[in-house]
């Protein structure tokens, strides 16, 4: 395994956000399978939430489909591969409300969560099945709330 992605296993490790996503795991009852790279792969993850076909906590990274669809995908492994390693650049669980907060700030300006997410568009945007959407002009809406006459 190349040195950065063991640095990025062991930062995980330490940063506890790997063993959130194996208690996750368990507590979904969301079976587990060493993956490339340091990775764990979560599949057939069944819980409503998050919405995402595919997520990551850490290095583990959940699938509601099941390996052969994983293995059919290199490029949407290679995406949650790339929040992987956002978790450990953000040193651990702050990544969520990082995420969270990017991902309002893209709403609001697209109307989707992912479009101009900071995250989604590192990890790379098509990778992750999302598209480039135009921004929504909402200044003159809000002018227009401010200033009734």
């Amino acid at each position: 395994m190349r040195t950065a992605l063991r640095v990025r296993q062991v930062a995980n490790a330490l940063n506890l956000s790997t063993a959130a996503g194996l208690l996750l795991a368990a507590g979904s009852r969301t079976p587990v399978e060493r993956g490339p790279d340091g990775l764990l792969l979560g599949t057939g993850y069944r819980p409503p939430l998050p919405l995402a076909g595919a997520f990551t906590v850490g290095n583990v990274i959940f699938y509601r489909a099941d390996r052969a669809f994983i293995d059919s995908r290199p490029e949407l492994l290679g995406h949650e591969a790339g929040h992987a390693t956002q978790y450990a650049w953000c040193l651990g669980l702050p990544f969520l409300p990082l995420y969270a907060a990017c991902a309002a700030y893209s709403w609001w300006h697209t109307g989707d969560p992912g479009s101009r997410n900071f995250f989604e568009r590192n990890a790379g945007l098509a990778a992750g099945g999302y598209r480039e959407l135009p921004t929504i002009v909402r200044r003159p809406a809000l002018r227009n709330l401010t200033h009734r006459t």
